[in-house]
């Protein structure tokens, strides 16, 4: 059973900055598509960045050079470092997980068929 388990959120103040892990030890396939999401109150799952199994990267336009994408491939551990914290940062940020390649629509929900619980970020002004 396909568990991903995510760590390191918290409270920062603006400029900030956290690494996010997601732990997907039990996520085997060779081929797929990682990502991370987040979900302010009241308002959608958006995607943030997106990691192909060929460590290629993708990102949200809001996050871009802010944010980093990568993983630990030995250890099956996604992280998300992010630089630059902004109180608009603020949400339950979700680690993801698909048996596909990335693909145009892999920062959509719908593409990703494993998720996490989520770790809470929290940006204060």
């Amino acid at each position: 059973q396909v568990q991903l388990v995510e760590s390191g959120g918290g409270s920062v103040q603006a400029g900030g900055s956290l690494t996010l892990s997601c732990d997907a030890s039990t996520y085997t396939y060779t081929s797929y598509c990682m990502g991370w999401f987040r979900q302010a109150p009241g308002k959608e799952r958006e995607g943030v960045a997106a990691y192909d199994s060929d460590g290629s990267t993708e990102y949200a336009e809001s996050v871009k050079g802010r944010f980093t994408i990568s993983k630990d491939n030995a250890k099956n551990i996604l992280f998300l470092r992010m630089n630059s914290l902004k109180p608009e940062d603020t949400a339950m940020y979700y680690c993801a997980a698909a048996p596909l390649r990335c693909h145009r629509t892999s920062m959509t929900v719908g593409w990703y068929n494993y998720w996490g619980q989520g770790t809470q970020v929290t940006v204060s002004s």
